[in-house]
């Protein structure tokens, strides 16, 4: 049974990674490295976290404005 479960960890996994990479080429952001990511928010100026630099290479917002951004793109109830 466990061989089972790493399976479908392995796929999830694989599935995890292929919906970050989509999600990193609609936003520009594929190829970037961390050296791209700005370190401060384009919108409000606020510093970027350095975990989030890490996490999404090429990052331009911070969080807050990011959120931001997404709800006025995609408001609640409408789907893309």
């Amino acid at each position: 049974m466990t061989d089972v479960f790493d399976r479908a960890s392995e796929v999830e996994e694989i599935a995890r990674l292929d919906a970050l990479r989509d999600q990193r080429r609609r936003a520009g952001l594929a190829g970037k490295t961390v050296a791209d990511s700005a370190h401060d928010c384009s919108v409000c100026d606020e510093p970027i976290a350095e975990k989030r630099r890490e996490a999404v290479p090429g990052v331009q917002t911070c969080i807050e404005c990011q959120e931001e951004l997404e709800r006025a793109t995609y408001p609640v109830g409408v789907h893309a």
